[in-house]
């Protein structure tokens, strides 16, 4: 992987389905000094406390056969709003002038369920994305793992 490039007061964003750490680098491109600028953490109950009950059934229109639907993920569905949520605060950071450049972290799978709610400004700030699951480590961690 090369080196990342973080420019002064660029946003390196780190997140998952449940947590987002959102870090400032405060620093400059030669030496990078990252902080906490957000934390943002999404509850998430077990299924049960989540569902409203057990799948439900689908008539046939003809005869007199009866198929389940499957059940929904609601932890997906959670991570998802999540995610979304999410996508809006870098928005509205980014055409507000809260910062002007974002590098996103996270596994493949949030990645690729927050890549389709990037706006257009989000995309145009945008100068990478890595793929690394680094949410939950410390910050000077996560900095050594993104400027080694």
């Amino acid at each position: 992987m090369t080196k990342l490039k973080i420019g002064t007061g660029d946003w390196i964003v780190v997140c998952d389905g449940r947590k987002a750490l959102i870090l400032e680098n405060l620093g400059d491109r030669m030496f990078p000094n990252l902080h906490t600028k957000e934390v943002r953490e999404h509850p998430d109950p077990p299924t049960s406390a989540q569902g409203s009950d057990a799948p439900g059934r689908v008539h046939a229109s003809m005869g007199g056969a009866r198929s389940s639907v499957e059940q929904t993920d609601w932890h997906e569905e959670s991570e998802r709003a999540f995610l979304k949520a999410l996508a809006g605060r870098l928005d509205v950071a980014v055409t507000t002038g809260e910062t002007t450049a974002l590098t996103m972290v996270a596994s493949p799978r949030a990645l690729g369920m927050i890549r389709s709610d990037y706006s257009a400004a989000v995309r145009k700030a945008l100068h990478g994305e890595v793929h690394k699951d680094l949410v939950k480590m410390p910050v000077y961690e996560i900095e050594k793992q993104l400027l080694a």
